[in-house]
């Protein structure tokens, strides 16, 4: 009997969605299986999930994942269409439903999504949205999935480039500012274990607070920023700086290569 889902491509978006699987109560034998080229790949996810079926080359199943390279996830589908496989689920960055549906048979059925990193320890956001022929059972469907690793949210395929250039890449834009807090700590004279506790643990309680108050976050920082106290200070050298207009440089930055990798 076929398996449920084939993830094609094992590295690491791919395995982290089968782990989620997984966790989520998917089987590894019956319902699962991994299509990935690469054999030390195969030899880590084989151990990482006995029973498993992967395998180098395509393998027939109801639906896939599609999570390889975009330079060559054009020619992967077709391989998945010619053994019979009708649902698709693209994980991969900046390609449309248009030019996977292109690759595939009519009336086949592509959702393409965009995932973030945090998706490896389960924490990840996806945005997500169907092509041409997908349906709300397909939605679902892939909503099923991608929720296996986090949060997802459903919209429109035109917004999905700037999904990728503001959660997608976000996670190195906050990478990015704790390597520098990290850096200013130790410049102010802490050690940089102790500013790295103290950073990590301002960034996930202030990401904690967001997520739990509900409160925009400018009402949130005007809460830390006391008139003419040390955050005022800060505050207004960063707007001096000109880090607000930075970000939304590199989101659109990223967004138009987004749409420059789907063209």
């Amino acid at each position: 009997m076929a398996p449920k889902l084939v993830v094609v491509g094992g590295g690491r978006m791919g395995s982290a969605l089968l782990a989620g699987l997984v966790s989520g109560g998917w089987a590894p034998v019956g319902d699962l299986a991994v299509s990935e080229p690469d054999e030390a790949r195969r030899r880590r996810l084989s151990g990482d999930h006995p029973g498993l079926l992967v395998v180098e080359g395509p393998v027939a199943a109801d639906a896939a994942v599609l999570a390889v390279k975009p330079d060559v996830a054009e020619a992967v589908a077709r391989t998945l269409s010619a053994v019979g496989i009708t649902r698709l689920l693209s994980v991969v960055a900046g390609l449309s439903t248009a030019r996977l549906e292109a690759a595939l048979r009519p009336g086949d059925v592509v959702v393409r999504s965009m995932p973030n990193t945090p998706a490896l320890i389960g924490a990840g956001v996806s945005g997500m949205s169907g092509g041409s022929t997908a349906t709300a059972a397909d939605l679902d469907w892939a909503e099923g999935i991608l929720g296996t690793v986090g949060t997802v949210v459903r919209l429109p395929e035109r917004h999905l480039d700037a999904v990728t250039g503001l959660s997608g890449s976000g996670p190195a834009y906050v990478f990015l500012v704790a390597e520098a807090l990290i850096d200013a700590g130790v410049t102010a004279g802490l050690s940089r274990e102790v500013s790295r506790q103290l950073v990590v643990g301002t960034v996930l309680g202030s990401a904690r607070m967001m997520a739990e108050t509900g409160d925009d976050p400018a009402v949130l920082r005007a809460g830390v920023t006391s008139p003419g106290g040390t955050t005022a200070a800060a505050v207004r050298t960063l707007e001096f700086k000109a880090v607000r207009s930075s970000f939304i440089e590199a989101v659109a930055a990223a967004t138009e290569r987004s749409r420059q990798l789907g063209r």
